[in-house]
């Protein structure tokens, strides 16, 4: 009897961990398709829906998620494990249940090129938030609405959130790619035409490169145009690793947010531009994210 008693008890106890994990897995859907006129082609994005979603019927806050530069819209959760710390951080009441969008941006930097050619931008704005609002139960509203992002996914979410004040509550750029006039100048040739001549212009060198496509896009000097006033309308999460080459740029935007009184937090932690970085900070970001959703 005792041998059986303990079989049962250790049955009983499986069985309650198998039903707490249960409670507390997300669904991911790894490979969405949504159909975009504006691009002219199919983009595919990544979901991950909070553990009560099929059970309830309630409505979620949205934190859009971006990728870095030559990643796609699997990134974050082969490499970041995002629904991994998601369900942890819903799990300890660290964050809302919330549902998170990776959306494929390719190499686009998230903006609409100088030539027209790509609008990856108008595509964002104009057809896939709209369309993925309507496909999933999410409270579509600038309260109830985040963006963040790694690297180019950082610059991403900046620019959104700049650009587009009325949409977001708040934005968590990791590692962003900003850069400074004098670094986008002189950086060498063959770095920007492999990456930023589409972007911003072809066939320029030195302050030519500054064009107004290139000054419609840079954070700091949206940030330097923009009124205080409609800076503050979003919450501001900046991370960088002290070891990261982004970093002096970060600190650039940090102290131009400081001069025109804007509040916002401002870490610089120990690493690089690194997945090992971006882990283990994402949970932080999707906390400050999720204050904005509580009234």
């Amino acid at each position: 009897m005792p041998s059986l008693q303990k079989l049962t008890f250790c049955l009983t106890i499986l069985s309650l961990s198998l039903c707490t994990s249960g409670q507390r897995a997300g669904k991911v859907i790894e490979q969405k398709i949504i159909s975009s006129a504006i691009l002219g082609k199919n983009v595919n994005y990544t979901i991950y829906l909070p553990p009560d979603y099929e059970t309830s019927e309630r409505s979620y806050p949205v934190v859009y998620l971006l990728h870095g530069y030559t990643d796609d819209n699997t990134g974050w959760l082969q490499f970041g494990e995002i629904d991994r710390y998601a369900d942890k951080a819903i799990a300890e009441g660290t964050i809302p249940p919330m549902i998170i969008v990776m959306p494929n941006g390719d190499s686009s930097w998230y903006i609409n090129s100088f030539d027209g050619k790509e609008k990856y931008e108008d595509f964002f704005i104009k057809e896939f938030m709209p369309a993925i609002e309507k496909s999933y139960r999410i409270k579509a509203e600038k309260h109830y609405r985040g963006i963040a992002g790694l690297s180019m996914g950082g610059y991403g979410s900046l620019i959104y959130s700049l650009k587009y004040p009325e949409l977001f509550a708040a934005a968590a750029p990791l590692s962003a790619a900003v850069f400074d006039d004098v670094t986008m100048s002189g950086m060498a040739d063959e770095q920007y035409n492999r990456t930023f001549a589409q972007l911003y212009g072809r066939g320029v060198k030195g302050k030519d490169r500054l064009t107004k496509a290139w000054y419609a896009n840079s954070p700091l000097k949206i940030v330097e145009e923009r009124s205080a006033d409609a800076l503050r309308s979003v919450r501001y999460w900046i991370d960088c690793g002290d070891d990261d080459g982004l970093s002096r740029a970060n600190c650039e935007l940090h102290i131009a947010l400081m001069d025109k009184h804007v509040p916002h937090e401002f870490r610089v932690r120990d690493g690089g531009h690194s997945w090992t970085y971006w882990r283990t900070g994402i949970t932080d970001a999707l906390a400050f994210i999720g204050v904005s959703f509580h009234q």
